[in-house]
């Protein structure tokens, strides 16, 4: 008589990723505007870099848009190009 071997049985993952929605698909009032630094300043860093997709989960589309705009708003200077700028002045226009 063979004895049958058990297979190891597979553990559950601890930790599993939840798909992120894109906040200007699912609101559809929300806009991606230049001349609207308080809103922009969310998807900076604290290094003032653009957010990635994957940290901020937007889409394509509106990661595209929303990196357009970043950088139209620090053309005209409503956001900052340096780290330090974003600690002592925030943005420009940001009490709005």
């Amino acid at each position: 008589m063979l004895m049958e071997r058990k297979r190891p049985t597979r553990f559950k993952p601890r930790y599993v990723p939840r798909r992120k929605v894109c906040p200007f698909c699912t609101d559809k009032s929300q806009t991606i505007d230049f001349k609207s630094p308080s809103k922009l300043l969310r998807y900076i860093s604290n290094r003032a870099k653009i957010e990635p997709r994957r940290k901020i989960g937007t889409c394509a589309k509106h990661q595209h848009a929303l990196a357009l705009a970043i950088k139209r708003a620090r053309y005209l200077a409503l956001l900052p190009y340096v780290p330090s700028h974003v600690q002592r002045t925030a943005a420009v226009g940001a009490s709005d």
